[in-house]
């Protein structure tokens, strides 16, 4: 099959999260499967690829698409002070561009690939502007939904940027409590919706976690799937990684202790081989599970354990965390800032990794911890549901710690107990090599894609 993957952000040209992992690595895995594939994206600031086009893969052509006005900035979609006040403008540009540039270079898609909001107008055009196109007349749209906690919401007013006519402001169209719904456009408009996760694509049809789209999506509930995420084990390895005082395996753990002593050091935390060495990566943010972390902090503060943290986020919760770094030194070390290669030390010098999310679409972060002999305490929602089991040391089973309460209590105890079963070095052992034969790599992901894509082109 012909694919057009059109994002907003691909690895290893520009990144803020999830999305741009999977929109780097899933058509790489496609490719893999005979199928062709292009990728259309916005040339930021940040891709330092000369001209407009670069290749990933054997033969993935990546083109990128220019425009000083709305692209050459420091971010992607905003700054420290908030989102750019143009994103609908410069999103609704990369899309109508995209459309015209599969024509320019006569790549005639049999799926176009959109991923969240900032490419959910590509299926909306196709559905009105380019409508009478022949070019286009077998093409069909799938979108993706990373985190619908995103939606693209706009000012009524700011309509006439999208270049539609008013008649698709409406509630069958991107109208949302009078406000401009982009999301919600790529959701009516689009021929097949999925999640990155089975759990998340069922958890989205509640009003908790819908956020106000549960009706559309329970309209088309036929045509959404849950496709779990993969992880690109060439750049998430133990055994290659580069960043990582001592490289290991599951054959080979000792490793994984000389890495845990050299984040000691960096961090400057005690020299404690026989306590827990707990880690954090990622938003400091409600969502993330930082209202729990915030909750239990001083009781955490009593356990015989270490804590380094690495992210950026709320105010609130850096201001939270350099209190508690003042007032318990050697117990944590907060480090708020983006830091890829530190990032990779953390999840090889951690014993335990927490994932507390309050939701969770899928999460890249307890996939890579399991490939690092790092077990996972986890909230059992979304992805986290479908990839972490709970740890039952009599049956010496499960990946993980689980906890089914989204509560203070709920979450001290899995911390507990994962500070428990770290005393019995024999059987830690054993969780650390059964998390690290997981697989989560993207090519069974990769074939329920291509299922998806062929189920979507034969709609009419």
């Amino acid at each position: 099959m012909r694919i057009a993957m059109c994002a907003s952000e691909v690895v290893p040209f520009a990144k803020t999260g999830g999305l741009a992992d999977v929109a780097g690595a899933l058509p790489l895995a496609l490719e893999k499967l005979k199928h062709e594939v292009i990728i259309i994206m916005p040339k930021y600031k940040a891709v330092s690829v000369q001209g407009v086009e670069a290749t990933i893969g054997k033969n993935i052509k990546v083109y990128f698409i220019d425009n000083n006005k709305y692209f050459s900035r420091p971010g992607l979609y905003g700054e420290k002070t908030g989102d750019y006040p143009d994103n609908l403008e410069r999103f609704s540009f990369f899309c109508k561009k995209a459309l015209d540039l599969m024509k320019k270079i006569k790549f005639q898609p049999d799926i176009i690939h959109c991923h969240d909001w900032q490419t959910s107008l590509v299926p909306v055009y196709l559905k009105s502007l380019y409508k009478a196109d022949k070019f286009y007349k077998k093409t069909r749209t799938v979108i993706t939904i990373h985190n619908i906690g995103y939606q693209g919401l706009f000012k009524k007013d700011e309509f006439p940027k999208t270049g539609l006519d008013w008649s698709f402001f409406s509630i069958d169209g991107l109208e949302f409590f009078d406000r401009v719904n982009i999301l919600k456009g790529g959701l009516v408009f689009s021929d097949v919706i999925n999640t990155v996760s089975p759990t998340y694509s069922k958890e989205i049809l509640d009003a908790k976690q819908g956020f106000g789209l549960e009706g559309i999506l329970s309209k088309k509930r036929d045509r959404l799937f849950g496709i779990l995420n993969g992880l690109d084990y060439e750049l998430w390895d133990p055994a290659q990684d580069k960043y990582l005082a001592k490289k290991y395996s599951a054959q080979k753990l000792d490793g994984k202790a000389q890495n845990k002593e050299a984040l000691q050091k960096e961090c400057k935390l005690p020299l404690k081989k026989d306590i827990p060495l707990f880690g954090f990566v990622g938003r400091l943010a409600e969502q993330k599970g930082f209202d729990l972390i915030d909750a239990a902090m001083e009781r955490m503060c009593q356990l015989d354990m270490q804590f380094v943290i690495l992210g950026t986020g709320d105010l609130k919760y850096h201001t939270m965390l350099e209190k508690i770094a003042a007032k318990y030194p050697g117990f944590i070390s907060v480090n708020l800032k983006f830091d890829d290669p530190f990032a990779h030390r953390i999840y090889a010098g951690c014993d335990v990794f927490m994932m507390p999310s309050r939701y969770e679409p899928c999460g890249l972060g307890q996939l890579i911890s399991f490939k690092y002999g790092t077990p996972v305490i986890a909230h059992k929602t979304g992805g986290l549901a479908d990839t972490v089991t709970d740890y039952n040391p009599l049956e010496d089973s499960g990946s993980g710690f689980v906890f089914d309460s989204y509560t203070r209590e709920g979450f001290l105890e899995s911390m507990l107990r994962a500070i428990l079963s770290y005393q019995n070095k024999k059987k830690w052992v054993a969780l650390m090599r059964r998390d690290m034969k997981l697989d989560f790599s993207w090519g069974e992901s990769a074939r329920k894609y291509a299922e998806l894509y062929k189920s979507a082109s034969g709609l009419k």
